[in-house]
């Protein structure tokens, strides 16, 4: 089942609405979502870098990290009134207006 960003955006809300009382404030959310950005990093440390993961680090999946961001992004999107699919296409024609030649010029990218 596909979900698109604006019924995600709903869905969330439900959610928030139905079991989570209500939203926690933005700075809140904020916080959470550097502590959920911080428990990415960790994983991506640990696999595909140098570092090994601890026992107890191992259970940590990639794909529940990646969501519990989406989620907390999401509430925050929601509490300020924005619509991840408008600016999501706003940011992407900005993006590519601006990097049309940018990366196809870029020798590092060879």
């Amino acid at each position: 089942m596909e979900i698109s960003i604006a019924n995600a955006q709903q869905k969330v809300d439900e959610w928030i609405n139905s079991f989570g009382v209500r939203y926690f404030n933005e700075l809140t959310n904020t916080a959470l979502l550097m502590e959920e950005v911080g428990e990415l990093a960790r994983i991506m440390a640990r696999q595909y870098g140098e570092q090994v993961a601890k026992p107890m680090e191992q259970k940590k999946e990639l794909a529940d990290e990646l969501a519990d961001i989406l989620f907390v992004l999401i509430c925050i999107a929601n509490q300020t009134g924005t619509d991840l699919t408008q600016a999501f296409e706003k940011n992407l024609l900005k993006k590519s207006e601006r990097d049309k030649e940018r990366h196809r010029n870029n020798e590092k990218l060879r």
